[in-house]
């Protein structure tokens, strides 16, 4: 069997607001964990913008990136993602262009596509927002990219993100569909699978992306990563109970009523459907759930079968300590794979 590459391991942090917890206690945990995967060389760390959601504490999301890259040294922080269509592209580029400022060759900035909000909390955050909006995405992204890349010594554009010119911000597409593969390979730009909880269509997106890949001055070659669950334990037993938590999450969600992150519990199907189970367990197929052997077994196919460039781990674990052993563990599993 053939060696694998090594390729980086990072972290996505919803910043889970634990049941009868708060946003501060969750910031706090978030700083813990970015601080524990940064000792334990962890490449990057990316916060999803969530609105309207009394169980995810990151919708100010750049404000929250800049808390954590003045409190870690080497991490790479970023977005994971800004959704777009919230959001004039100026006033992200100017975020973003600060916190470069503020931390040089620290900062990424993924974009997606989707409000990640309902309909009402859309038009809360973008007024004028429509459809059209929605549609005029790729146009977003290029005018982000052509600020960033921008010459001082051109001619002064007539609006400029100020800081942000020419800081030349690493940008990413993140997406669940062919869509936003499609277009980050027209582009030239890394692209990002959301395999964490929208699996189906990943083996078509990645094909798709390096098929159609066009060399760019930012990016020589396709470069993808994948967002994958991990929930690891001393034991395969331990695991599983820690992962219903996150599993009660996406029920919740599903029918409407999504909270803070729910303690786990000895059994779930108590607690869920037939449907139900069977819709979560499609959503979060690509978990790796167990102790460290199973989780590094778990890592090894998932790169056989992906050929990922980076792999990207996502845990909602209610208990923080376990949170900490979880990302601890895989990253042993990881290096154990890799023999290192």
């Amino acid at each position: 069997m053939s060696k694998l590459k090594y390729v980086p391991l990072s972290v996505l942090d919803l910043a889970p607001i634990p049941q009868d917890a708060n946003a501060r206690e969750a910031f706090q945990r978030s700083l813990e964990l970015a601080q524990l995967t940064e000792k334990q060389g962890y490449h990057r760390y990316w916060l999803a913008e969530h609105h309207n959601m009394s169980g995810i504490a990151s919708a100010a999301t750049s404000v929250l990136i800049g808390w954590l890259a003045a409190n870690t040294q080497t991490l790479h922080l970023g977005s994971g993602g800004v959704m777009l269509p919230n959001h004039a592209p100026l006033v992200i580029a100017e975020q973003f262009g600060t916190l470069e400022a503020l931390f040089p060759g620290r900062i990424d900035l993924g974009l997606g596509r989707a409000p990640g909000s309902d309909q009402r909390t859309m038009m809360a955050l973008r007024r004028h927002m429509s459809h059209q909006d929605v549609d005029n995405f790729p146009r977003d992204v290029a005018e982000l990219v052509a600020w960033f890349d921008a010459d001082e010594s051109a001619p002064e554009p007539p609006v400029r993100p100020v800081p942000g010119y020419g800081a030349g911000i690493p940008v990413w597409l993140l997406g669940s569909s062919l869509y936003s593969a499609q277009l980050a390979a027209q582009m030239g730009l890394p692209f990002a699978f959301a395999s964490h909880f929208a699996p189906a269509m990943m083996p078509q997106a990645l094909q798709l992306y390096r098929e159609q890949f066009r060399p760019s001055a930012r990016l020589e070659k396709p470069y993808a990563m994948v967002c994958i669950n991990i929930i690891a334990a001393d034991s395969n037993r331990d695991a599983e109970y820690l992962f219903t938590s996150m599993q009660q999450s996406f029920v919740t969600l599903r029918r409407g009523n999504p909270g803070q992150l729910p303690p786990p519990i000895d059994n779930m199907d108590s607690f869920w459907s037939p449907a139900e189970q069977y819709g979560v367990e499609q959503a979060l197929s690509v978990s790796l759930v167990g102790d460290k052997a199973k989780v590094r077994h778990g890592l090894e196919t998932v790169l056989r079968e992906t050929q990922a460039d980076e792999i990207m781990v996502n845990g909602q674990i209610f208990d923080n300590q376990a949170r900490l052993h979880s990302y601890s563990l895989a990253m042993q599993a990881y290096n154990e794979l890799m023999g290192r």
